[in-house]
């Protein structure tokens, strides 16, 4: 079916036509290297422009919305004419663009309608809420229902006269109040959202409760504030299962229920989690880890590398939460301008709590597995201190790797200065891959040039800690392209993993021309990273495992795919206009 043409659909028909593409066999050839600037073959992005924060991704009535901040007249971000860009799947892999959900054109969202949310209300009723910014330039809280309730793609949406929803209030400035939440129910039947505000110079989360979803009450106790973060945004409050993997709706609670408070911080361009007991009745939120504190360097962070104002949504289509993230650009707004396009999402992912009850792990969805085609392996192999092994046989910038280390040992491990602890991509900026240490570093070696002059490095580094052992993983830039004007830097995170019991460690990272997702331990920590190697355009990417620590490690396994590219907001020709045709 890779020939479907869904240029041919009657507008009407288009929603059958997407579902049976999306679920058909993808284009098996890589993309061609004549993609300008590191277009992806498999991640989320427009056509065309930019785009920046997930707002509002659901499943409705068998199909997948996914709704993203957007500037329809260019590729910089343009604050007085962000959109809401509006494509829709069937798999969450193969995307087809329609028209704007959401532009700037009545006086409560005259310069801008910024990031929000969807909910799906009792009787099956989408709705967002979402943030304008009004003919005064203030932030203001609007709701926005589908015109057409029985259109499957929910292609027109109507903003009612009556909005704002939520005014400013008077004690909030004019540009820090924004990014209403996915809205729940409490045991009590009302809603609750959560807004970023920022009240008398501190940062808060506060909580709005409403019976209707029409008119909205402030509670007076923030869910969360802190005098050190600076201005948060994009709040995201979700329950997670104590025990399993499966997903919750938005408004379960009780026993057997945590939930997860994610939150974006903008002095530090990261996004940050915090597990804890949210009741309901007073609308508190009780952190598990209550010695994390106030200063934000003590938060679990989301992903150490390079995204920000991620959104998740509950999917009931497979009973799984799944989460979304931007990842801008790393390189300049010439190259933005250059290219016509600024900004991907994370590729979607599963996500749940670990069984420790404080970590959230993060997984590619299992319907990347429809991208692959070819396939190498190795089994049982070593790789001795300071060797490079290659992995030859696919191709390198469009691929899904998985590998086991095997550590023999755990003798040679370096004693880790507590100073370290606070700051773990400094210490992966100064104990990089071409540093050789005790126990690593090894792992992979990927979008590298023939010469090696140009790679980006994937590793762990095992160090000795209060008679103990901390694992550090790094994703090191510094070497990942010779171009100019290309932010280039170290990431790193520690894993929480007993390595002294299991003497083995996972990861799992994904290529896609200019994205290198990465997921540490079963997906305990993930680092997404922007690559843009000057030699992606002429020659050939590498795969290589490496191991530059004191002793030979083993690899218990090692698989990589090579993936299809996906279909992905491509403008086709014909009549249908909201068709998007596969290429052949």
């Amino acid at each position: 079916m890779a020939g479907l043409p869904l240029a041919a659909c009657a507008a009407v028909a288009f929603h059958l036509c997407l579902l049976a593409a999306s679920s058909s066999t993808p284009r098996l050839t890589p993309s061609s290297e004549g993609r300008h600037g590191g277009r992806t073959a498999y991640h989320f992005q427009p056509a065309k422009n930019w785009q920046n924060d997930p707002n509002g991704p659901m499943y409705y009535n068998g199909i997948y919305h996914f709704f993203y901040q957007y500037n329809p007249h260019g590729a910089l971000w343009d604050i007085g004419s962000l959109s809401w860009g509006h494509s829709v799947s069937g798999d969450l892999v193969n995307w087809a663009a329609l028209d704007n959900a959401l532009d700037p054109t009545v006086p409560f969202d005259a310069n801008g309608c910024w990031s929000g949310s969807a909910t799906i209300l009792p009787g099956g009723t989408p709705a967002i809420l979402y943030t304008g910014i009004d003919a005064k330039k203030e932030q203001v809280q609007n709701l926005a229902f589908p015109k057409n309730t029985s259109d499957p793609l929910l292609r027109e949406w109507d903003k009612p006269s009556y909005n704002p929803v939520i005014p400013l209030p008077v004690d909030v400035p004019g540009d820090k109040f924004r990014d209403p939440s996915t809205a729940w129910l409490g045991r009590d039947g009302l809603w609750r959202i959560a807004v970023s505000a920022e009240v008398s110079g501190v940062a808060s989360t506060l909580i709005y409760r409403s019976a209707d979803f029409l008119r909205w009450e402030r509670n007076a106790v923030p869910l969360h504030s802190s005098r050190a973060a600076g201005m948060v945004e994009c709040p995201d409050l979700f329950p997670v299962k104590e025990h399993g993997n499966d997903g919750f709706d938005t408004s379960a609670n009780g026993p057997g229920v945590r939930h997860v408070l994610k939150l974006s911080v903008m002095d530090t361009f990261q996004d940050y989690y915090m597990v804890g007991r949210y009741d309901d009745a007073t609308d508190a939120f009780v952190l598990e880890e209550p010695e994390r504190g106030d200063d934000v360097r003590n938060w679990r962070r989301l992903d150490y590398g390079h995204v920000y104002a991620s959104k998740s949504f509950f999917d009931a289509r497979k009973n799984r939460r799944v989460l979304w993230a931007w990842a801008n650009e790393s390189d300049s707004q010439a190259d933005d301008i250059a290219r016509g396009w600024s900004g991907v999402q994370t590729f979607p992912r599963k996500v749940w709590m670990d069984k420790d009850g404080k970590t959230l792990r993060q997984w590619p969805i299992e319907e990347i597995e429809t991208l692959r085609t070819k396939r190498v392996g190795l089994q049982r192999t070593e790789v001795n201190a300071g060797a490079l092994k290659e992995i030859v046989g696919v191709a390198g910038s469009q691929a899904d790797v998985k590998v086991v280390f095997k550590i023999p040992s755990l003798a040679e491990a370096e004693t880790l200065d507590p100073n370290w602890l606070l700051d773990p991509q400094k210490l992966c900026g100064e104990k990089g891959a071409s540093v050789q240490g005790g126990i690593g570093p090894f792992g992979l070696i990927v979008m590298a040039s023939g010469d090696l002059q140009e790679h980006t490095a994937v590793f762990f580094r095992v160090f000795k800690h209060h008679e103990k052992y901390k694992v550090l993983m790094c994703t090191d830039l510094t070497r990942s392209s010779t171009r100019a004007r290309v932010y280039k830097p170290p990431y790193g995170g520690f894993v929480d993993i007993d390595i002294e019991e299991h003497r083995s460690i996972k990861l799992r990272t994904l290529i896609d021309h200019s994205v290198v997702e990465s997921f540490g331990a079963g997906g305990r920590v993930c680092i997404t990273a922007r690559v843009y190697p000057e030699h992606a355009a002429t020659s050939n990417r590498h795969l290589f495992v490496f191991n530059n620590g004191t002793d030979a490690l083993g690899v218990s396994k090692l698989e990589v795919w090579e993936l299809a590219t996906a279909t992905v907001n491509i403008v086709g020709d014909g009549d249908c206009k909201y068709c998007r045709r596969r290429r052949p």
